[in-house]
C-alpha cells in the first residue's frame, strides 16, 4: 500500500462501513465527487441524480462512494442522509484541496471538487473516480494565472479519472499542454480526438486510445508497476448524435465570456456563472446534456473499477 494511503484515516476523514468493507474484501468501488450535487445542479433535480447515479453504480456491481463534508468530517461514502443534507442545505460551500482544512476548522458542509475528491479517494483506497468534465487552464491564464487546482492534485494522485475532457469554457489546447507537463497520461476512449464537455471533439487530438474497460484497467496497472505517481484520464466523450450543437455552442460561449468580462466575474465564480449562462441561454439543452454525459462516465467507470478489482 503506498506511504500516503492509511489503512487507519484520521479523525477528520471518515470512510463508511460499505466502502471499508469493500475495500478490505478487494470489491469494486468507485468515487463521486459532490459539487455536480452541491454547486452544478439546480434542486431537486440535484438530489435525483445524486441517489440514480449511487444506485446505477450499485446495480453494476460496484460500490458507490460518493465524497463530500459534513460538519468539518471529509466523507467518503456519504449516507442517503449526508446526500439530501448537502443537496438541500442553504449553506453549503465548494472545497477544493486547499480549503478542506478551512471546512475542518469551521465545521463547514461542503461539495468536494475533482481534486478534493480524488484526493480523498486516493486516500482511503479507492482507485476509479467518475466526474462530468475536468478542470483545467482558463483563458486568459497567462495573465491570470487562473489554473484549476485538478491539474497539479492529478500529477501526484494515481487514481483513474473517467471524464468528459475538460469543460469547453477552458482553454482546452493550454489544459492538454499542462497536463503533458504534469505527466499526466491522456487516453481517449475508443477514440483519438479529445472531447470538450458537451461537445464530442474539442478539435484537438490524442495519441493514444483505450477501447474497452479492460484496458484501461492495463493502463492504470502499468503506471503502478512503474511506480509513477500521477492519475490516469480517460477522456470518454458524449456520442456525438447527444452532443450540444456545436454551432449553438460556440454563439453561446462567446456570449458567455463576454457577458463574464462586462460583469468582472473572474477566478472560481467564472466556471458557475458561465454554465449558468449556458444553461439558461439553450433552454436547459446543456444541463441534459451534461447530465447524459455524466450518467455515461459514472458507467464506464464503474466497468473500470470492476476490471481492476478483478
Amino acid at each position: 500500500m503506498p506511504a500516503d494511503v492509511h489503512p487507519t484515516l484520521p479523525a477528520a476523514i471518515r470512510v463508511s462501513d460499505e466502502v471499508r468493507a469493500a475495500l478490505d474484501e478487494g470489491r469494486p468501488v468507485l468515487a463521486l465527487e459532490s459539487t455536480i450535487l452541491t454547486h452544478g445542479l439546480p434542486q431537486p433535480r440535484n438530489l435525483e441524480v445524486g441517489l440514480r447515479s449511487e444506485a446505477e453504480v450499485r446495480a453494476a456491481g460496484v460500490v458507490p462512494a460518493t465524497i463530500g463534508v459534513v460538519e468539518g468530517v471529509a466523507v467518503v461514502g456519504l449516507s442517503r442522509g449526508e446526500i439530501e443534507r448537502l443537496c438541500t442545505a442553504a449553506e453549503v460551500v465548494k472545497a477544493s484541496v486547499r480549503d478542506l482544512p478551512i471546512a475542518r476548522a469551521k465545521g463547514l458542509d461542503a461539495g468536494t471538487t475533482v481534486a478534493a475528491t480524488a484526493w480523498l479517494a486516493h486516500r482511503a483506497g479507492i482507485r476509479v473516480m467518475s466526474t462530468g468534465g475536468l478542470g483545467g487552464v482558463h483563458r486568459g491564464a497567462a495573465e491570470s494565472f487562473d489554473e484549476s487546482a485538478d491539474l497539479p492534485v492529478l500529477a501526484e494522485t494515481p487514481i483513474t479519472l473517467v471524464s468528459a475532457g475538460v469543460k469547453s469554457i477552458l482553454d482546452i489546447g493550454a489544459t492538454l499542454e499542462r497536463l503533458e507537463t504534469l505527466g499526466v497520461p491522456v487516453v481517449g476512449y475508443r477514440t483519438t480526438r479529445f472531447p470538450a464537455f458537451t461537445v464530442a471533439d474539442s478539435g484537438f487530438a490524442l495519441d493514444y486510445r483505450v477501447d474497452s474497460p479492460a484496458e484501461a484497467a492495463a493502463l492504470a496497472r502499468a503506471r503502478d508497476e512503474l511506480g509513477q505517481r500521477a492519475a490516469v484520464l480517460v477522456a470518454n466523450p458524449i456520442a456525438a448524435d447527444r452532443q450540444l450543437d456545436p454551432a449553438l455552442h460556440d454563439r453561446v460561449l462567446g456570449e458567455a465570456l463576454a457577458a463574464a468580462e462586462a460583469a468582472g466575474v473572474t477566478g472560481h465564480d467564472t466556471t458557475p456563472f458561465l454554465l449558468d449562462r449556458f444553461q439558461r441561454a439553450t433552454g436547459g439543452e446543456s444541463l441534459e446534456v451534461n447530465l447524459e454525459l455524466y450518467r455515461a462516465n459514472v458507467a464506464l467507470g464503474a466497468e473500470i473499477a470492476r476490471e481492476l478489482a478483478g
